[in-house]
């Protein structure tokens, strides 16, 4: 291939790579304040999304709920279309498997719940290995409490039941957070039980665990699986252990109709969480994924959850 050919190809996959992030929805954003440093904040990430023509944007942090500034900063800038909505993450900031907080974040407009993410008993047990590379504080934390939502007898502890309630009589995603692949299983068959519709599990393969039996088993149940853009893009001066033909495998493990990406971006050192849409968009359409497969990933199923 010469020179003047590769740079038509490259032309013609940017164009279709702006087409394709029109109606995007990132259920993952990292963007700030956050006790970890972050590269933009909650209103850089807003606009940045609005000028690739984003449906939507979800940001996530796992300290606090932001739905009071997704409000705030919706009001400040009514001319952008982008919607910005956040949810809370059931760490011990938030005093952990909280029915309390679950309801304020309801009342609040909250669109997701996570359980327990860098304070589950599963992500502190993998602090050593995969866990290792998680952002730490700028400043140091205190020792979190590590939190399971089932109890000492292997069941579903009465406050992550109340939970479940909550989150099914509010119609909003119900997310596994940091759990391990079993606490999910066993949650998320308890929560098709209570009513709750709207399942996710963040990063399946990456510290939770789930083996392609797993995935299978969880889509069953009507669980959608979000892959972080994060893991299978090229970031300079990173070693690269997966790429988007690994993406691809795990795609089709669960069906792309099962299937989210979210960009799991903000941190410090990362692309911008756009530029992470952009670059997977691009890989995908090299290996041949059709454009009606990647809006359903980048937006569509997303957009069906919120």
């Amino acid at each position: 291939m010469n020179v003047a050919t590769a740079q038509v190809e490259d032309s013609s996959i940017s164009e279709q790579v702006s087409a394709l992030m029109i109606g995007a929805v990132d259920l993952h954003c990292h963007s700030g304040p956050a006790a970890m440093p972050r590269m933009l904040d909650h209103h850089e990430a807003m606009l940045d999304a609005a000028a690739a023509g984003f449906e939507a944007l979800l940001y996530k942090d796992h300290y606090y709920a932001g739905m009071a500034h997704a409000k705030i900063l919706q009001n400040l800038v009514p001319y952008v279309e982008t919607r910005l909505y956040s949810g809370i993450a059931l760490n011990n900031a938030s005093g952990g498997i909280n029915p309390y907080a679950v309801d304020h974040a309801i009342k609040l407009g909250g669109k997701i719940v996570w359980m327990p993410t860098f304070s589950a008993a599963n992500h502190i047990d993998k602090s050593s290995t995969e866990a290792k590379t998680f952002p730490k504080s700028i400043k140091p934390m205190l020792t979190p409490t590590p939190l399971s939502v089932l109890g000492v007898d292997g069941k579903l502890t009465e406050e992550t039941q109340q939970i479940l309630d909550l989150i099914a009589e509010a119609d909003i995603i119900l997310a596994g957070g940091h759990l391990s692949a079993r606490e999910q299983i066993i949650m998320f068959e308890e929560a098709k039980r209570r009513g709750v519709k709207k399942m996710l599990v963040n990063h399946p393969t990456y510290v939770i665990g789930c083996s392609d039996d797993d995935i299978r088993r969880l889509v069953s149940l009507g669980v959608y699986m979000e892959h972080s853009i994060c893991m299978f893009i090229q970031i300079e001066g990173r070693e690269q252990k997966r790429d988007v033909n690994d993406l691809s495998r795990i795609i089709q493990v669960a069906g792309v109709d099962q299937t989210i990406l979210g960009s799991d971006l903000g941190l410090v050192g990362m692309p911008r969480p756009v530029e992470g849409y952009r670059r997977i968009i691009g890989d995908l359409l090299r290996i041949q994924y059709g454009e009606r497969d990647i809006r359903k990933l980048v937006g569509g199923n997303a957009a069906g959850l919120l």
